[in-house]
């Protein structure tokens, strides 16, 4: 067995609405086996990964799974349960996958990830484990899960990031990773914050650089009249010594720049430990300070915005004598304590053997291979952070009013909107001056001792930080995703023309590019998540209006969590046969994701005329508006009468009814796409955009306005039924690609006077033989002359294929093969039919680039005017 392709979804998906990966396998041989076939396949899986015991597999007993590998089951299932086994091994909570047929050999495994390169790995390890299997080969599980854990360690999000992520999700607020650390959007658009642990977008810069300097930052609490320990910076070793009398014993050593209590080293008591440990630091430090050691606890003050929200007192590591165990026995006793990790990745750290444990030790006259005797305490750190394996206990109903108010001076003085304050005290709930000072402040605090304390009540420091970012402003902005087979880019750009109106500034995505507010900032197909990231991290725009094309959520899923309003515009046979879509029913499923992925307050706008779009409506949460040319209809009419919205036509009017109110907007001949009603297929597209406005709550008259002023041109609606008049013929430029885009056009076309009607037609590579051959002949029932080119991009298909079926289905009709011609370039071609038109003739161009053949038009008319 081998896998084919890795592909990893980072959001909501055509498989599941969290994040998951699919695995494309080739079973090689094996799609027919069974495991039981396979000699001692299930004995040593079992053996090897216990772990599987514990998975039910849709069956409601114990060992669900191990029955299914006794009754016989196939390898892409097995590859699923392995990868969930290995996730959990770890410490990783995953339950969800399954496995399906491709065809033949060829099958799809997709099951959930946290971390996608731990989830990547452990795809490899259960392919390299049933290959072993397969082989009897010796496979070293142990190793390779070592590996496994090493690759989570890297990945694994900070305590601090990761409540914040979870707390913003709880608020309704969307998130985005912002690269492969910890920096993270939350939010979209204008409103949006961005945070890296426990810095912000509001931490100052100055602020952090003040922070980062423990000497800066005690003149600037000095000069607030706040209590410090006595201390400055010395030079040297001499300089050290004459310090260290002026100030009096016992004394600190740390250096200038410093942070999680690295390189400190306190309680020295005299200038041997004083010259030993300046020596000491002075290895790894250019700039080192000396200060007053105060007695007394540790406490971490954590203020927010201004607010103290946590207190802890930190306690240093120690170990407690049993009269057998060296000291270097007892750290390890302490560390398989299943709540310390490695760095962050549980709530307490492992004691680390380093040279300042060492030194410290030596200074206290033991060794790690000292016994100590029964009950003896000893402190192991000089200091009693947790990033060096103290533990904390919450201690924020203790402190007293003074305090507190002295502790938000503190982080008002140097700035900081979320601020650790190291404070040593005798007691937390007596005043300061009692005795007590502040040590350092802290930037980019860490809050893991607040929401895991060792001992005491867990403060949701995470939630106070969420709800200050958005403190006073809007979580959301509004988010518009629009998707169907025709009549997409038309809709989207309705939307945004009439937002715009309404005051709002438009980030948008369509198949001609990305818009910020009417700008053109990329040209080309930008319909995918990539593109609607670049909206919605853009921090002018407030309003989203993405226009989500079937490629994208096949391949990536959707950049964004939830819209407030999907549009579904219609849904064909378009695209069928393409990326496993097989039938219409499943094109129908693709598209359902944007219709699912809304608010539970919002809105899916339906077009009530399309049944494969009213198939969708169960498997809907949201809202509804429905969208339909005849007012009768029936699904409309139920969704009124539920409370919900219908547009409709009724008498050449577009009219807006809920069950309070009807309103006839506008005549139809007044929307500025229809040309004066000529296109019957823009009536639908300015309905869906009315609907979606509706929705998002934009006053009736903005959105009569915003349709009266959106017009089938160039500067609005690039390469949608565009117009042109060279030399008395007219030409139309449309996108029309499939034979329903086709149909829309020649339906206006028989209302509008031409003499000959001359067409330049191709059609996408990887369309199904018989819909190109069909669009074919719906081209040669209505041209009087037709030029068959060919797209640059073949999509899989030799040159010349398409055009030859295109020809095929042309001849079906009565059109004169005389009057047929191919001109494989499709620049070429245009020209070919410019030069053969004739005065009251109309020439139409269903393009693919839409660039060059604009420049032909553009030297046309220029040449024209001369």
């Amino acid at each position: 067995m081998k896998i084919l392709k890795i592909r990893v979804f980072n959001g909501r998906n055509i498989y599941s609405h969290k994040k998951c990966i699919r695995l494309n396998l080739d079973l090689e041989g094996y799609c027919e086996i069974p495991s039981k076939e396979i000699q001692d396949f299930n004995e040593k899986l079992i053996y090897m990964l216990p772990e599987l015991n514990k998975h039910r597999c849709g069956i409601d007993e114990d060992r669900g799974f191990i029955k299914r590998l006794t009754e016989g089951t196939y390898l892409a299932h097995i590859t699923e349960h392995i990868i969930i086994a290995l996730h959990n091994m770890i410490g990783v909570e995953i339950s969800y996958g399954k496995s399906r047929e491709i065809f033949g050999d060829k099958y799809y495994v997709i099951y959930r990830y946290e971390y996608k390169n731990t989830g990547i790995e452990a795809a490899n390890i259960a392919a390299d484990i049933i290959n072993s299997l397969i082989n009897r080969e010796e496979f070293d599980l142990e190793l390779r899960l070592n590996r496994l854990k090493e690759i989570l360690l890297s990945e694994l999000l900070g305590v601090s990031t990761l409540n914040i992520c979870n707390e913003a999700k709880k608020r309704g607020i969307p998130i985005i990773r912002i690269g492969e650390n910890s920096m993270f959007q939350l939010g979209y658009g204008k409103y949006s914050k961005i945070i890296q642990a426990t810095v912000g977008s509001d931490t100052s810069a100055i602020a952090v650089n003040i922070a980062q300097d423990k000497l800066l930052t005690k003149q600037v609490l000095s000069l607030h009249c706040l209590p410090i320990a006595k201390g400055m910076k010395v030079g040297d070793m001499i300089e050290a010594n004459s310090r260290a009398k002026e100030i009096g014993y016992p004394v600190v050593l740390k250096p200038q720049f410093g942070n999680q209590g690295k390189g400190v080293i306190a309680n020295i008591k005299d200038e041997m430990q004083l010259r030993s440990s300046y020596e000491l630091l002075a290895k790894d430090f250019k700039d080192i300070i000396i200060e007053k050691c105060i007695s007394g606890r540790d406490y971490r003050v954590c203020c927010v915005y201004g607010e103290v929200v946590a207190v802890s007192e930190k306690i240093a590591p120690y170990v407690i004598g049993d009269g057998i165990s060296s000291i270097e026995k007892l750290i390890a006793n302490i560390n398989e304590d299943s709540r310390r990790g490695k760095g962050h990745e549980k709530e307490l750290t492992k004691i680390k053997i380093d040279e300042c444990l060492i030194e410290h030790l030596k200074q206290r006259k033991y060794s790690l291979c000292y016994i100590l005797p029964e009950k003896e305490k000893l402190n192991l750190k000089d200091n009693a952070n947790l990033s060096t394996g103290g533990f904390a206990i919450d201690c924020t109903d203790l402190i007293c009013d003074e305090n507190i108010e002295i502790c938000k001076r503190a982080s008002n003085a140097v700035g900081l909107d979320i601020c650790g304050i190291d404070v040593m005290c005798k007691d937390i709930s007596k005043p300061l001056n009692e005795g007590g000072v502040i040590i350092e402040l802290n930037a980019a605090p860490g809050i893991r001792m607040h929401i895991n304390p060792y001992i005491g009540t867990r403060r949701n420091v995470a939630g106070h930080i969420v709800d200050n970012l958005f403190k006073n402003i809007s979580k959301h902005i509004p988010l518009i995703s629009v998707t169907g087979t025709n009549g997409k880019t038309t809709t989207t750009r309705l939307i945004a023309h009439i937002l715009s109106i309404a005051g709002y500034t438009v980030g948008m995505t369509t198949t001609g590019g990305i818009y910020i507010d009417g700008k053109c900032v990329l040209k080309g197909d930008t319909t995918g998540p990539k593109s609607a990231l670049t909206v919605l991290m853009n921090k002018d725009i407030d309003a989203a209006v993405l226009e989500t094309a079937r490629g994208g959520m096949i391949r990536e899923g959707l950049a964004y969590d939830l819209a407030d309003i999907a549009v579904i515009t219609n849904i064909t046979e378009d695209h069928i046969g393409i990326d496993e879509i097989k039938t219409i029913e499943d094109m129908a499923k693709v598209k359902s994701l944007v219709g699912e992925a809304v608010k539970e307050d919002g809105y899916v706008v339906i077009n009530g005329d399309d049944n494969m779009s009213l198939s969708i409506i169960p498997r809907l949460k949201s809202k509804l508006i429905i969208f339909s040319n005849n007012k009768d209809n029936k699904v409309m009419q139920n969704n009124i009468k539920n409370g919900g919205y219908g547009i409709y036509v009724d008498e050449g009017v577009l009219v807006i009814q809920s069950n309070a109110e009807l309103e006839k907007l506008i005549d139809v001949k007044s929307i500025g796409i229809t040309l004066e009603g000529i296109l019957k297929y823009n009536v639908e597209n300015a309905m869906a955009a009315c609907a979606a406005a509706v929705g998002i709550g934009i006053d009736f008259d903005i959105i009569r306005e915003g349709l009266k002023s959106f017009y089938c041109s160039e500067e609005q609606n690039p390469g949608r039924f565009n117009m042109y008049l060279i030399n008395n013929v007219k030409v139309i430029l449309d996108y029309g690609h499939n034979i329903e885009g086709y149909k829309g056009v020649f339906d206006a076309l028989k209302t509008m006077k031409h003499n000959k009607l001359i067409g330049v037609i191709g059609s996408p590579g990887d369309r199904l033989d018989r819909r190109i051959v069909d669009m074919g002949t719906c081209a040669g029932e209505n041209f009087d002359y037709i030029f068959i080119k060919e797209n640059e991009n073949s999509r899989g298909r030799c040159k010349g294929d398409s055009s030859r079926l295109v020809e095929k289905g042309i001849l079906k009709s009565k059109l004169n093969s005389s009057n047929i011609k191919i001109v494989l370039n499709e620049a070429e071609a245009f020209k070919n039919a410019l030069d053969l038109a004739r005065p009251g003739d109309t020439v139409v161009m269903f393009f693919e680039k839409y660039e060059p053949i604009i420049d032909i038009i553009t030297s046309k008319l220029e040449s024209e005017n001369r």
